[in-house]
């Protein structure tokens, strides 16, 4: 039986488009493996929240993502399927998303009458930092960061809108900037209610000190910094928050089952081992060099 060139396309062709499936199937195994396993030495229910930037498969392009709606109705059904006895472990990699869904989410953690904590390896954003809010304990690695949680409206900040129409006389602003001024005022308003009744949250225990929770209110919430300003584990723990350092490897080893794809030529490199040091050359050989 003899095979042809075309014969051989045609069987490289069928071998790369099945290649990709088996990969993503092998790598899923490897997730619910992985979470079971983090399940089993936690006695919890793992919720993972993990955005990166991901590519269409053929075309290549990347596709920024966030928390979305499908987001929302996924873990709402993850967080009604656990037992009300049984604790909750959300792992959070995001820059946040849309306001709806992020409440929701975190109205349902809140809900919850065994202990939530949230997990944050490297960075939970706006949004992630709402969902942050709603737990019992967040735990950071010494790196990660969280972000404010200050309404935007488009591009612009609420806060600056609010800014603007207190340093410009009425007159000379138009009738589009003192709207958006007003419904800024309005969102203001709501995500400072929101994030106080997360704060406020005493089941199964109260978290944060009510001396405290005007002064975080007011440091998320006013747009004294800027809405992408990294807030690490110090200055979250200065704050109030409940938050302590040192994640368990566990979680490390589950982020790098959700790998960023690779567009072309990798931007970060290095040999994924420790290194020793180096042995010290003879105090001869040394003086020769």
């Amino acid at each position: 039986m003899s095979f042809g060139i075309f014969d051989l396309f045609w069987i490289f062709l069928i071998i790369s488009s099945v290649q990709p499936l088996i990969q993503r199937r092998i790598t899923e195994a490897k997730r619910l493996s992985a979470i079971q396993s983090f399940e089993r030495s936690r006695g919890s229910r793992a919720i993972l929240l993990i955005h990166r930037q991901e590519s269409i498969s053929l075309l290549g392009i990347p596709v920024s993502r966030f928390i979305t709606i499908e987001d929302s109705e996924q873990v709402l059904r993850a967080i009604r399927l656990t037992p009300p006895e049984v604790p909750i472990d959300l792992i959070l990699h995001t820059p946040g998303g849309l306001v709806l869904a992020t409440e929701q989410i975190a109205r349902a953690l809140l809900r919850h009458r065994a202990k939530v904590t949230v997990f944050v390896p490297h960075y939970a954003m706006s949004g992630g930092t709402m969902l942050a809010l709603a737990a019992d304990e967040i735990i950071m690695d010494e790196n990660a960061v969280l972000g404010p949680v200050d309404p935007q409206l488009g591009n612009l900040p609420a806060a600056s809108l609010i800014w603007v129409t207190q340093e410009k006389p009425i007159s000379d602003l138009e009738d589009e900037t003192l709207i958006m001024a007003d419904v800024a005022r309005k969102a203001v308003r709501q995500v400072q209610r929101f994030v106080r009744t997360l704060l406020q949250d005493d089941m199964p225990r109260q978290k944060i000190p009510p001396e405290k929770i005007e002064k975080i209110v007011e440091a998320l919430t006013t747009g004294v910094v800027t809405h992408d300003y990294p807030i690490p584990a110090e200055e979250a723990l200065e704050l109030g928050l409940p938050v302590v350092t040192g994640l368990p490897m566990q979680i490390y080893e589950l982020m790098e089952l959700y790998p960023q794809p690779q567009m072309g030529r990798p931007s970060v490199q290095y040999v994924p081992m420790p290194y020793r040091r180096r042995p010290e050359l003879p105090e001869g050989v040394k003086d020769r060099r």
